[in-house]
């Protein structure tokens, strides 16, 4: 659990946001960032961005849902969501925690994820969905 980045505290209520302000969300982060991470799946090596962990009902989107898109490949079970006008990736619900989103830390209001540190990489080329029995 991370409380604080850099000098910006961690709220129990943060927003987040997309470039162009066209999406705004709104996290439950009681316990600051939770499980900050990075992926090496074929999406999100591309995408390079921070995630961290929030229950399903801890995110809201308060502006621009007609903005967000759903992008969906391969087994088309976890949801990737990105604003529709300037690109960025906002949230996405993964096949194996269907209970959680992951967000952007990026998109966190005044934070900075590269003030963050190293951080652990979450195996998704070797997805247990992906393995054969």
């Amino acid at each position: 659990m991370t409380r604080q980045v850099g000098s910006v505290e961690i709220r129990a209520k943060h927003r987040a946001s997309c470039h162009c302000g066209a999406v705004v969300l709104e996290l439950d982060l009681p316990d600051g960032i939770v499980n900050a991470r990075r992926c090496n799946c074929s999406i999100c090596k591309r995408k390079g961005a921070a995630v961290a962990s929030v229950p399903v009902t801890g995110l809201r989107v308060l502006q621009g849902a007609e903005s967000l898109q759903l992008y969906q490949f391969n087994t088309r079970s976890a949801k990737h969501y990105f604003c529709k006008v300037c690109g960025i990736h906002t949230h996405n619900q993964s096949r194996s925690q269907a209970g959680q989103y992951a967000y952007n830390v990026g998109c966190l209001e005044d934070v900075n994820p590269h003030e963050l540190g190293t951080l652990p990489v979450s195996d998704g080329v070797n997805h247990i969905a992906d393995r054969k029995a």
